[in-house]
């Protein structure tokens, strides 16, 4: 399979980041990915200048490294034939995923880098391990149960669903189906709803690990502006009529929006209207800022709407507990998926989450003033050492938007990676981090349905990363499409004090 332009970048993943001439980081990561059949024999390879200039290094690093490649056999280079992998072509094995979202957690992780790729809380908070200390006290209890609840042990799926009650949507537990965090979610509607060649609407830009569950599955991506306006004129097409649709409703992922009450009411009545599984990922949705009351959840505005829970970024990303609360059928059939390859997720782990899962709003009110203080000086320290930058303000959730002034935003991903080593040596831990902080938003999630301005990731309680999303006015390329928005990381030093790792 041809190796596209656009895909070094994040099969590469953070080449650069270790000690010598880039050109020979460069040819190791190369050599990886074509040893470990990442890259099979007969794989077209993008010319020298393409991807240099993809990669934002000089035409000559390109040049130097396929020649070290070359000299070691595993690539050929022929005029007019281009460069490829050495060996006859063969069938290659299934792709694996190129998103820098799961990219950068496979990285080795060592002393001299922060990975910016996640924001979230970096340690568990007094809650959770209060929490665990009752479950394990009661696991000690339990006689007479072999452990597997693919649907998720009772107690938890009752606690989530008064959760929702709670939130204005009554929910029998029998609706809720428990995962291993909202990814888990995801892949299993995913495999529940969509076939091969089937028809998937989503925001743009969006979540890209949902994107990478849909494309597994080899389906059709659709984008809508965020909030799906429009979705209703979309679902008359008789020729790709969707299978599914996707969306965050709440501190969207990554522009920070929050759909409005009456769009949240009219976009379940079209899709209710037409037909169409609409799946809502509330994993943000308990993250507002002081002061913001939130619309009621999408769910309490129709029968089609699927949504998505998990304690994730509540909570701690250790904790994989996560959840899909629908009609009871599909739960029932989201059970049965599940059970197939998995036959049901960490008991302590679900009996803790149904311990603090009825104090969870007050967790997250007592956090929100922390996240809020760091949205705050983040935004002023964009304004005082990037003023050219906009940056506007949110109302919760972990993301800002960030429109950059100028310039192509894949390039900017790029020598945030690369400039830094380049013009100061050994790279200090900081600026290191900058490096290895930014990336872009590949294929569909990065293709603006309409000019957005963009958003950044104050960190959660408890944590020292803060994340950044950088986007810049479409462009135009040759082929008339917008050119794609980048995501990317701001590291500010233990709190109370911020450093913007970009400034030059």
């Amino acid at each position: 399979m041809p190796m596209s332009p656009a895909e070094p970048a994040d099969r590469l993943g953070r080449w650069s980041a270790g000690r010598g001439p880039l050109y020979l980081l460069l040819a190791a990561r190369l050599r990886r990915l074509v040893d470990e059949g990442e890259l099979p024999p007969g794989t077209a390879l993008p010319p020298d200048r393409v991807l240099a200039a993809t990669l934002a290094v000089g035409r000559g690093t390109v040049v130097a490294a396929y020649e070290q490649l070359r000299r070691e056999g595993r690539i050929t280079r022929r005029q007019g034939s281009g460069t490829r992998v050495a060996g006859p072509p063969r069938t290659a094995p299934q792709e694996s995923t190129g998103a820098p979202v799961f990219l950068h957690l496979l990285e080795p992780r060592d002393d001299d880098t922060i990975l910016l790729a996640c924001a979230a809380p970096t340690a568990p908070p007094p809650i959770l391990r209060a929490a665990y200390e009752r479950a394990l006290s009661r696991l000690a209890t339990v006689e007479d149960d072999i452990g597997y609840h693919p649907s998720g042990h009772p107690e938890l799926r009752r606690a989530v669903a008064r959760h929702y009650a709670r939130r204005g949507v009554p929910t029998d537990p029998g609706q809720i189906l428990v995962t291993n965090g909202g990814q888990q979610a995801l892949s299993l509607l995913a495999r529940a709803f969509v076939q091969p060649g089937g028809t998937v609407l989503a925001e743009a830009p969006t979540y890209p690990g949902a994107l990478e569950a849909f494309r597994e599955h080899a389906v059709h991506l659709r984008t809508l502006p965020v909030g799906l306006d429009g979705f209703a004129a979309a679902t008359r097409s008789p020729a790709r009529r969707p299978d599914l649709a996707y969306l965050v409703t709440t501190h969207h992922n990554p522009t920070g929006a929050v759909l409005p009450q009456l769009a949240r009411r009219r976009l379940a009545a079209a899709a209710a209207d037409a037909d169409i599984p609409l799946i809502d990922d509330e994993v943000l949705a308990d993250l507002a800022f002081p002061g913001h009351h939130m619309p009621s959840p999408l769910a309490a505005f129709g029968t089609p709407v699927i949504s998505v829970g998990s304690l994730s970024k509540s909570v701690w990303r250790g904790l994989r507990v996560g959840w899909v609360r629908a009609a009871r059928p599909v739960a029932d059939r989201l059970a049965r998926l599940r059970a197939v390859h998995d036959l049901g997720g960490n008991l302590p782990a679900q009996l803790a989450a149904a311990e603090l899962l009825p104090d969870l709003e007050e967790h997250c009110r007592e956090a929100s003033a922390d996240r809020r203080a760091r949205h705050d000086h983040l935004r002023a320290q964009l304004a005082r050492q990037l003023p050219e930058w906009d940056a506007p303000a949110v109302t919760g959730g972990t993301t800002l938007w960030v429109r950059l002034p100028h310039g192509d935003g894949d390039s900017f991903a790029q020598i945030r990676r690369c400039a830094p080593r380049r013009r100061y040596g050994p790279a200090p831990r900081r600026r290191r981090a900058a490096r290895q902080g930014t990336g872009r938003l590949r294929g569909q999630q990065a293709v603006p349905a309409h000019p957005l301005p963009g958003r950044h990731r104050p960190a959660d309680r408890g944590s020292t990363p803060a994340g950044v999303g950088v986007a810049r006015p479409p462009r135009r390329t040759r082929a008339g499409r917008p050119g794609a928005p980048v995501t990317g990381g701001l590291t500010p030093a233990p709190r109370p004090v911020l450093r913007s790792p970009v400034r030059g």
